[in-house]
């Protein structure tokens, strides 16, 4: 998962949450009052008192003398992302789910990663990604992508609890956070 800060008037700037070390993590722990566990779901969820710390204690490692209190960005200055490999592992999760459905149809398996890219650091590794893997399911079911097939309409989201991008636990969705426009 990665942090996007991008502050008003300001240069963007991204973290990795997964970059923290043992230490890092227990001061953001300490910090917010939320085990390990809470940070990172928080910050799926786009949890602003999670973001904030994270970034806090990563933004310490070039500025030691930054204190909590002085970094206190806008509400809408945060947000989370899935990184490239988070995404790989979505769509490689979503592909499986939808195969275990024997009536599903390649528009199920568009439909189950539709939300995808607007939570994609890379919208176009997203998109890239998303319709290659529409296209080799319907190659594979034997449809021309597009064209429904016979049989009853089965969401992939009734045929799993949702793929795993990582032991994070992040989904990959927030209402809470900005949607971005692709620049392509």
């Amino acid at each position: 998962m990665i942090i996007v800060y991008a502050p008003a008037g300001g240069e963007r700037e991204e973290y990795d949450a997964r970059t923290l070390r043992v230490s890092e993590a227990a001061i953001v722990s300490r910090t917010t009052d939320m085990s390990w566990g809470a940070v990172r779901d928080g910050i799926a969820r786009d949890d602003l008192e999670a973001m904030r710390a994270v970034v806090w204690v990563l933004k310490k490692r070039s500025h030691p003398s930054l204190r909590y209190a002085e970094f206190d960005p806008g509400v809408e200055e945060m947000f989370a992302r899935f990184d490239r490999d988070e995404i790989t592992r979505w769509v490689e999760s979503a592909v499986a789910a939808v195969e275990a459905a024997p009536t599903a149809t390649p528009e199920d398996l568009a439909d189950a990663l539709s939300g995808m890219p607007a939570a994609a650091l890379d919208r176009e590794h997203a998109e890239t990604l998303i319709r290659r893997a529409v296209e080799e399911y319907a190659e594979g079911k034997g449809t021309p992508a597009g064209q429904q097939q016979d049989g009853p309409d089965v969401s992939p989201s009734t045929t799993s609890s949702g793929p795993e991008p990582s032991t994070s636990g992040f989904s990959p969705t927030s209402s809470t956070s900005p949607l971005e426009t692709s620049t392509a």
